[in-house]
């Protein structure tokens, strides 16, 4: 198990995981419109195992069945918005939600486009126009008063505007919360990236750390966004996966707490399972996980993974 050459604490990494009273003090509890159901912190959806068949047929599958748990019913009418659907990490989100069950509300900048590379047919999935940077507002409005959850898998383009970071990684995600709060949404995962604290852990000189922040110090607008999400008190999982890469899955997948991994890759499938899977168990609630693939570490459930990280 790799190790960071330096672990501590970074002032702006820990938020008060309390702040989710004063956030749920006037929000509709997760799933429910009942003021008196129960707390968010207490709710999720339940736990799906996956289909052994298709376990026995490929050898890229990265976690082992939990026996004793049903999936009759679990997805059916959960509705999960999208943001960024027709990256290369939310495309393959769109489409895991979609073959889970989900009914998916995919918020795209260019629509035409959306329906030529998303499953238009699928009477399940529908596509809004919804740009991170054009404010809480309108986010508000594509995101609705149906959606139940929300997935952020957003990314800016590098290039030669070197703010595009800050709008789109921290602003377009603080303006996707603040969305949320309007619709009364609690429900929130977040896809970022290991060495997001790279300073704090000592990984200043790490390559990767420099090359990231070469376009506009994107690391560093991705842990401003992530502090914002924490001290919002919303039911967050923070996802930080290592190298993305476009191939199959290889490997198992390896499940670390925050600051822990500085190095590793991982299949941009396993990080769109990752974020399904996170909506259908508790034990990721209010947690930070960082995830890379290994060809020598062991199969274990995502109940044992999520559950083996402890919250901050």
């Amino acid at each position: 198990m790799a190790t960071p050459l330096i672990a501590r604490s970074h002032p702006l990494s820990y938020a008060s995981l309390n702040a989710h009273r004063h956030y749920n003090s006037y929000r509709r509890p997760f799933f429910s419109s009942s003021p008196y159901s129960k707390p968010i912190s207490s709710l999720s959806f339940p736990s799906r195992p996956l289909n052994p068949t298709k376990m026995a047929a490929s050898s890229s599958e990265i976690t082992e069945e939990v026996p004793g748990k049903t999936d009759e019913g679990v997805e059916k009418n959960k509705r999960v918005f999208v943001a960024g659907a027709t990256g290369s990490t939310g495309k393959r989100i769109v489409e895991q939600l979609l073959s889970r069950g989900f009914l998916v509300k995919a918020g795209v900048r260019d629509v035409d486009k959306a329906q030529t590379s998303l499953s238009k047919d699928n009477p399940s999935l529908q596509i809004v126009k919804a740009d991170v940077a054009e404010g809480s507002a309108k986010l508000a409005e594509a995101i609705g008063e149906d959606s139940d959850a929300v997935i952020c898998a957003t990314g800016f383009r590098p290039g030669w505007d070197l703010f595009a970071p800050w709008k789109v990684d921290y602003y377009g995600t603080m303006n996707l919360v603040e969305a949320c709060r309007k619709q009364g949404v609690e429900r929130f995962i977040l896809v970022s990236s290991i060495l997001v604290n790279g300073a704090a852990m000592g990984q200043l000189l790490n390559p990767a750390y420099v090359f990231l922040n070469v376009f506009g110090l994107t690391l560093v607008a991705k842990l401003q966004a992530e502090n914002y999400i924490r001290k919002s008190g919303i039911n967050y999982t923070i996802i930080r996966p290592g190298g993305l890469k476009n191939d199959p899955p290889s490997g198992n997948l390896v499940m670390e707490p925050e600051d822990t991994l500085y190095e590793g890759s991982i299949s941009r499938d396993v990080v769109a399972e990752v974020a399904v899977e996170a909506l259908t168990h508790t034990e990721s609630s209010y947690k930070v996980v960082e995830i890379v693939s290994r060809a020598d570490a062991p199969k274990r459930s995502y109940e044992d993974l999520f559950g083996s990280i402890k919250s901050k």
